[in-house]
């Protein structure tokens, strides 16, 4: 009775094997889902603290990142029995061909086929370096159970695709339950992978902007030493030449002045040459401070290159004549003008000669002129010391002085050589140097031979301004004078002129004026250029390397279809009986050089 009691007991523990086998397995599964994700977890999160404390590494994050989501997939789904290969292939933007950059490196058995044909027809490799078509990669993704996932976008557009590779053999085998259980496996570890991308790119971020900062306060500190030092030095340099001042005039008030004694007339020099030094740096500060403000004030004229480079050399003689140094000039003898400002050509010319004379005790000092490339090169040379390397570096520094063992003291602020660069820039230009110890420099400026920059902002705001006057005269007025302005937007302009500068000066102001302005050189390209214009009015110069331009008007004017064409001389004849002998040449008016824009506009619209 016992014994048949427990049958229906033992006969419910034998049904229940079944369900209690499956409930453990599910509990393993789950169990093995979580302590995967958990571990994968873990080890982002060293990626993410890694990135976070080291600011510049051998290997990127995001390299860790993906090695370590290939890694830990690869161990995982091989501990679930299904042997796979676990891979990421980058594609660059605009790419269609994506490289396979990581492999998990675990020990496995010989890397699979990939469960997909290509479009051409073959199985692909899982392998490093391999190339996936990205047509493949989406054919891959649409295979059921998918092959590849895409990843979030990593980094400068390039996008990540996940790829595992199993055997034919192996997926068969594999129980849907356990398919169920690596998609979602897979799905949270993209989802892992994702967010450690984004969180690297916000550290990434925020390392970059804390460089910037520590490079702004580093930048900060050195500007604000070096102030503290230029400061210094200026305080120093003014109280020299004001002590000499003040000393030698308090001399001269107690001893009274005397002029025929040759001691004061010695402190008098000595007072004016002090007075030149101090003036000389006050204008080289306000000149900086002027430029950093943006309201260095550019005073565009034509330019006549060679007397003005000789007017410089002759301001340096006696210092040069002081150390026995020789001084020379070569100018290119095709160089006639340039559109720059004359002052601060000038300025800039005279920092680099004394210069280049305050640091040569023995040789020569010279200034060379040429073209190249439509720039003006204006080169200052010497046979001194030179600068070292590490010395050209500082050059160029605001308030940076370089102690030379040419010099007998360390006078100046250090900024000469940081204008004449600046004032160079404003022209549109630049400032290069060559330099060896031992065997002298060479400083250029190179200047645009057509004007630009402030230059060329200067001469349309002329025009512009010059053309609103023009149009306020014609809107308010019930008649104009012959010598306003009258602007033709369809006026085509003919300029015959071989000087460079003031062609392009000419052609920007009436082009700005809305003159449609054809530039030639020589009177053979007007010929040519002749027949395709029909021009409004010819402005041509007197002196052109082919010919003589009052003896072109002439033949213009013996010519019927040109004989009714105004013609407007210009030219640097401007002595008395010029003007006549132009007009008898057959032109219909008549502008000296240097060009009046206003009076050059005027008499273009009055013929036009």
């Amino acid at each position: 009775m016992q014994q048949s009691s427990s049958l229906p007991e033992q006969n419910s523990q034998i049904n229940e094997t079944p369900a209690l086998l499956k409930t453990i397995q599910q509990l393993r599964e789950q169990l093995w889902l979580e302590s995967s994700l958990n571990q994968l977890q873990c080890r982002l999160n060293d990626c993410l603290l890694s990135a976070s404390t080291q600011m510049s590494e051998t290997r990127p994050p995001e390299a860790e990142i993906f090695q370590t989501v290939v890694n830990l997939l690869h161990k995982a789904l091989n501990g679930s029995r299904l042997h796979c290969a676990v891979g990421i292939a980058l594609l660059q933007p605009q790419e269609t061909v994506a490289q396979v950059s990581y492999v998990s490196s675990y020990p496995s058995s010989p890397t699979p086929n990939l469960e997909v044909i290509s479009t051409t027809g073959t199985k692909l490799r899982l392998r490093l370096h391999a190339a996936i078509k990205l047509e493949d990669l989406q054919q891959m993704q649409r295979q059921k159970p998918p092959k590849s996932w895409c990843l979030v976008e990593t980094f400068n557009g390039v996008m990540g695709w996940l790829i595992i590779a199993t055997t034919n053999s192996n997926c068969e085998a594999f129980n849907p339950s356990l398919y169920q259980l690596r998609s979602q496996f897979i799905k949270k570890t993209i989802e892992y992978c994702d967010q450690a991308l984004t969180q690297i790119k916000q550290i990434q971020s925020y390392q970059q902007h804390c460089q910037q900062l520590a490079n702004f306060n580093q930048e900060l500190e050195r500007s604000n030493q070096l102030k503290n030092q230029f400061l210094a030095n200026t305080s120093h340099e003014i109280r020299t030449p004001l002590s000499s001042i003040i000393g030698f005039t308090h001399l001269l008030l107690a001893q009274g002045y005397e002029p025929e004694k040759p001691r004061h007339q010695e402190y008098l020099h000595i007072i004016q040459s002090s007075g030149k030094h101090l003036l000389g740096l006050i204008n080289d500060i306000l000149d900086l401070s002027k430029i950093e403000a943006n309201q260095m004030e550019v005073q565009w004229d034509i330019i006549d290159v060679p007397i003005l480079c000789r007017n410089v050399l002759a301001l340096v003689k006696e210092k040069a004549a002081n150390k026995s140094l020789k001084l020379s000039i070569e100018i290119d003898p095709d160089i006639k003008t340039l559109v720059a400002d004359p002052l601060r050509l000038k300025q800039m010319l005279l920092n680099l000669l004394f210069n280049a004379i305050k640091f040569t005790n023995v040789g020569r000092v010279g200034l060379r002129v040429t073209t190249q490339d439509l720039y003006l090169r204006f080169t200052v040379w010497d046979t001194g010391i030179g600068i070292s390397p590490e010395n050209q570096a500082l050059l160029f520094r605001p308030y940076s002085q370089i102690v030379n063992s040419a010099s007998s003291s360390n006078e100046g602020t250090g900024l000469g050589l940081v204008v004449t660069k600046q004032l160079a820039e404003i022209h549109g230009g630049s400032l290069e140097l060559e330099s060896a110890v031992n065997h002298g420099s060479s400083f250029t400026i190179l200047l645009p031979l057509k004007p630009v920059g402030k230059v060329l902002e200067a001469i349309e705001l002329t025009a512009t301004k010059d053309l609103e006057v023009s149009q306020d005269v014609n809107n308010y007025s019930t008649s104009l004078s012959k010598s306003d302005i009258i602007i033709s937007s369809s006026g085509q302009v003919l300029l015959v002129e071989d000087d460079l500068a003031n062609a392009e000066l000419m052609r920007i102001y009436l082009g700005r004026l809305g003159y449609q302005v054809t530039c030639v050189n020589n009177a053979f390209e007007m010929w040519k250029i002749l027949p395709q214009l029909q021009p409004a009015v010819i402005l041509i110069d007197v002196s052109l390397p082919d010919a003589n331009g009052l003896n072109l008007v002439k033949q213009l004017r013996e010519n019927s279809q040109y004989q009714n064409i105004p013609i407007i001389a210009q030219t640097a004849m401007a002595m008395k009986g010029d003007r006549e002998t132009c007009l008898a040449a057959g032109v219909n008016d008549y502008i000296s050089k240097p060009i009046d824009l206003q009076l050059l506009g005027s008499m273009v619209a009055k013929y036009s």
